[in-house]
């Protein structure tokens, strides 16, 4: 993934738009697209600034972590229960989530989930 232009040449893309120039001439004149002109004098007079927004990482942990009370009492109440049962009880209180996001915030709380043993072996005998 490439990295941020500097917040630099944003300020001078965006004075330059300020001063009169539109987006495709100040794009041409400091070798940018007119889209990231467009945005980021957008973003100048929405916010007030042109610093890039962070890169990577979570950004969605944070809306399941506000519900870890009640994802981790679900666990304790009922000990053996699956992703989709726990799904559908945090459905059940208003609390929309995946299997998926619900197998990451496990992980990240170190809580292991081991599969039982639901039906017989096929064979009785050794083989």
């Amino acid at each position: 993934m490439t990295s941020p232009l500097s917040v630099d040449l944003r300020e001078r893309v965006v004075s330059a738009v300020l001063a009169g120039a539109s987006c495709r001439q100040a794009g041409a004149r400091f070798g940018v697209s007119a889209a990231s002109v467009s945005r980021w004098h957008a973003r100048h007079l929405r916010d007030g600034h042109v610093r890039p927004k962070p890169m990577g990482g979570d950004q969605r942990s944070q809306v399941i972590e506000a519900h870890a009370s009640r994802i981790l009492s679900l666990c304790e109440e009922r000990g053996n229960i699956v992703l989709s049962e726990l799904r559908d009880a945090l459905a059940g209180q208003g609390v929309t989530t995946s299997t998926s996001s619900l197998s990451r915030f496990l992980a990240r709380h170190r809580i292991t989930r081991k599969k039982g043993f639901s039906t017989l072996p096929s064979r009785t005998g050794r083989t």
